[in-house]
């Protein structure tokens, strides 16, 4: 018996070749759409009741802390004055009450004098 006359017989299959190397590729999956991370931080605040200040488009600023949220609107108990609902489109920013008095917060409303010279 001779060994140098075999040949290795396959049967044709270039479909499924393709198919496999078509299955092998895969895409990178998209960022999820929603991350979650306005729900952890309204969450965190309202757990350890941080007192925040919220600064409404028309410039108005609001400070308390948040007692309940949902997808439109928020919840803002106050110490003076009357517990507030407000719609999330009326709110242009905000921030911890803290922040405003370590002087992080000191663009619009700086206690300092401005130097005249």
């Amino acid at each position: 018996m001779t060994t140098a006359n075999r040949r290795l017989i396959r049967p044709d299959a270039p479909e499924s070749r393709r198919d496999s190397t078509v299955r092998s590729v895969r895409r990178k999956q998209a960022p999820p759409e929603q991350t979650h991370a306005e729900e952890y931080y309204y969450l965190k605040q309202m757990t350890a009741k941080t007192p925040m200040v919220v600064v409404l488009t028309n410039d108005e600023e609001l400070v308390g802390w948040i007692e309940w949220y949902d997808k439109g609107a928020l919840k803002l108990n106050r110490r003076k004055g009357p517990n507030l609902l407000i719609r999330k489109d009326s709110i242009r920013y905000m921030y911890k009450e803290e922040e405003l008095k370590q002087g992080r917060r000191t663009g619009r409303r700086s206690g300092g004098e401005k130097s005249s010279g």
